[in-house]
């Protein structure tokens, strides 16, 4: 297993060389790390849930021309190419493909423990400090506002639209970040997003208290 795993990390580093900050290997190194921890309590299948982890973001729709399946196939021919079995690809396959917030939009019909545990790892890396520091780095990355009080946030995404948004990103806490919580699918999940979500609330009241140059 661990010859496997050094493999996935050292393929996911070399791909992910230049990514944006944000979508990084020290991301993917943050998710792998929480997942494993989630999982000391979950005990769902640790191989499945390692390379899900490391391999997730390989190819991210968000800068690869909206690709859904981009990486998912990524993941998948490298896994073929270190002779990973064929019942585990297609777990992590699974998993790439249902796992991110965009996806919840969509009525999905497939779930597992290994999926639940992943998801819930990279969505804590997406809230808390570390949340915030991503939002505004992507924030930066595609050159948007910090906030506008004229642009209110949009409840009511659909996932088109979601995908499409250019809104600031102060908008992007209340269209996601501050919805993550209450999606947590473990226990371990729960726990650690509730301090986080507490983290950010706390950051918006600072926020908009200097905004007002109080």
């Amino acid at each position: 297993m661990q010859n496997y795993i050094e493999k996935t990390i050292n393929f996911v580093k070399k791909t992910l060389e230049h990514a944006e900050a944000g979508h990084d290997w020290f991301h993917i190194e943050r998710v792998f790390k929480t997942a494993l921890n989630i999982n000391q309590i979950e005990k769902g299948n640790e191989l499945i849930i390692s390379f899900a982890a490391l391999l997730h973001d390989i190819a991210d729709p968000k800068f690869n021309n909206g690709d859904e399946e981009l990486g998912p196939n990524v993941a998948a021919d490298f896994l073929k190419s270190i002779n990973v079995e064929a019942s585990i690809i297609v777990q992590v396959k699974l998993i790439i493909q249902n796992m991110s917030f965009k996806n919840s939009f969509d009525n999905l019909s497939y779930t597992s423990k290994e999926l639940n545990i992943v998801q819930d790892a990279d969505r804590l890396d997406a809230i808390g400090a570390i949340g915030i520091a991503r939002a505004f780095t992507y924030g930066g990355y595609k050159n948007r506002v910090l906030y506008d009080p004229e642009i209110k946030p949009e409840l009511n995404h659909s996932k088109e639209s979601y995908k499409n948004t250019t809104a600031p990103t102060i908008n992007h806490f209340y269209e996601k970040l501050l919805l993550l919580k209450d999606m947590m699918k473990t226990d371990s999940g729960k726990a650690i997003a509730q301090k986080r979500h507490d983290f950010m609330e706390s950051y918006l009241t600072q926020f908009y208290h200097e905004w007002e140059g109080n």
